[in-house]
């Protein structure tokens, strides 16, 4: 049995991103397993989406690019995109991987952990089991559809599995869903001349925080607002779906509370979000029963399962929530510090990455609202 100090599950930006931190703390047995390559669930996004949070190369006086994930780079910088596409940052992985040399194990896939004498023994689909005194959890939600949410749901086409919105047939599209991936969904299928009617329980289109994983975000609300004026774009909220049928070659889209019913000749887009993809670990997890997300100690540690870390978009802390990359990369230097402590490792050296916002152990500063 192979033996580590630290294993991370998932080569995405928080898998990538706090390995490398890891590294330059001087953890030496230490392996990164990817169910296929790096970067592989930006590969898998609709080819006309992008990131949402902008790039900018401002690492010359002191600040990183909200995408990047590793001190001294910025995909500004590597792309010259200020909002890449799925396949363009996956590349961006793929390069800071190899320029860093980072452990990383692919085409693996976790099949079962267990936890016993504080230790973790992971079993792989290929090769004997691995163990490893800490487990860091960073598989993402994009490969873990929420397709189960309204009785019917499996009727639609759900957005992650669109390879690009071309390949939309009709020209009259109902969408369910009006946050990012809907309305990006919508802006996309309108640009091709479609008619579209996005459904949503809320009305996430005039929500207004400081907080973006509450509210759409600028790069979204600016695009729907040049498409809207063009007519084919149809926002319909405060709308609760009973179910969704198929009747005679149509679609049916019962609404709860209404008499009325929306009918659709082409198969309607399913835009609810995914699924988290702790499923597999989920017992070594305290839950919040309300919102059903992962009990976490101040270091985003397991409350059940010491040497558990969680890092990611699935990170939260009551009602903060770190579920966009320049948010979670906020939390690598608190794991890193707390694992590289119990290896009796040199961990001032984290202390640079305060300033980059790499490094955030101190969460009283957030959730302030802005003045204007």
């Amino acid at each position: 049995m192979k033996q580590f100090d630290v294993v991370i599950v998932g080569a995405g930006p928080a898998g990538i991103g706090v390995t490398a931190m890891l590294k330059e703390l001087d953890v030496k047995r230490m392996m990164v397993i990817e169910r296929e390559e790096v970067g592989a669930t930006f590969d898998k996004w609709p080819k006309e989406m992008k990131l949402i949070t902008p790039s900018f190369t401002t690492n010359f006086y002191g600040h990183l690019d909200l995408n990047a994930v590793i001190s001294g780079t910025s995909p500004a910088y590597s792309i010259r995109k200020e909002h890449p596409t799925g396949k363009e940052y996956a590349q961006y992985l793929r390069d800071i991987t190899d320029y860093f040399e980072l452990p990383v194990l692919e085409s693996t896939d976790v099949k079962e952990i267990i936890y016993s004498d504080g230790s973790f023994k992971i079993h792989v689909s290929n090769g004997g089991p691995i163990a490893s005194r800490y487990l860091i959890w960073a598989a993402g939600e994009f490969q873990y559809p929420n397709t189960n949410s309204i009785p019917g749901a499996e009727l639609c086409l759900h957005n992650s599995l669109v390879k690009s919105w071309e390949q939309i047939e009709g020209d009259d599209i109902y969408i369910i869903g009006g946050y990012e991936s809907g309305i990006d969904a919508a802006v996309h299928l309108s640009r091709l001349g479609k008619k579209v009617h996005v459904l949503d329980r809320k009305v996430r289109w005039k929500e207004y925080t400081t907080d973006p994983s509450a509210n759409l975000s600028p790069y979204t609300l600016e695009r729907l607002n040049q498409e809207i004026p063009h007519g084919r774009i149809e926002l319909i909220g405060n709308v609760k779906i009973k179910a969704i049928t198929k009747q005679n070659d149509q679609y049916v889209i019962d609404i709860k509370e209404r008499s009325n019913s929306y009918t659709s000749a082409t198969q309607p887009i399913l835009a609810t979000g995914f699924k988290s993809s702790l499923t597999l670990v989920d017992d070594l997890f305290d839950w919040e029963e309300k919102e059903s997300y992962a009990l976490l100690t101040d270091q985003d540690e397991s409350t059940k399962t010491p040497g558990l870390f969680l890092v990611g978009p699935q990170v939260r802390h009551e009602n903060l929530i770190f579920c966009f990359i320049y948010k979670y990369r906020q939390r690598f230097g608190v794991v890193a510090n707390a694992i590289g402590e119990r290896l009796g490792l040199d961990t001032t050296k984290l202390e640079p990455y305060r300033d980059e916002g790499l490094y955030l152990d101190d969460l009283s500063c957030c959730g302030e609202e802005c003045a204007c």
